[in-house]
């Protein structure tokens, strides 16, 4: 184990804030609503002021602008599910259902890793299936 305080692993290193900017990045909805951003957000934090954070920071960054209740991507750099997203088998809890789960899919980005998701939570919250 490299720094950090004994007994944390490398996901409890991850900075909220970019885990959450770097999510919204990577969504494939091109438009959802405001409420659908937090839904995507809150696999990362619950924490409103966060929450508030992570979105400002986006869209300064340029990477979401909003307007009337909406938010639109603007850059989009898709989530590559081959490399992006490894499936590990286990007991784990989704993240953004509370189902139980055999194997969990996570995210990897860049800040760090996002997850588990059940198969279904995972098309979710990137984008790749309605809700």
């Amino acid at each position: 184990m490299t720094g950090g305080q004994p007994g944390q692993g490398e996901r409890d290193e991850a900075d909220p804030v970019e885990l959450g900017v770097q999510l919204l990045e990577r969504l494939e909805h091109h438009e959802l609503s405001l409420a659908g951003a937090i839904d995507r957000i809150e696999t990362v934090t619950t924490h409103p002021a966060r929450t508030r954070e992570i979105l400002d920071t986006a869209e300064k960054r340029g990477i979401i602008e909003r307007e009337d209740g909406v938010v639109r991507v603007t850059g989009g750099r898709f989530l590559a599910f081959q490399s992006e997203v490894v499936k590990r088998e286990g007991e784990f809890t989704c993240k953004r259902c509370g189902a139980s789960l055999s194997v969990g899919h996570f995210m990897k980005l860049e800040a760090g890793e996002l997850g588990p998701f059940g198969s279904s939570c995972i098309r979710k919250v990137t984008g790749r299936e309605a809700e």
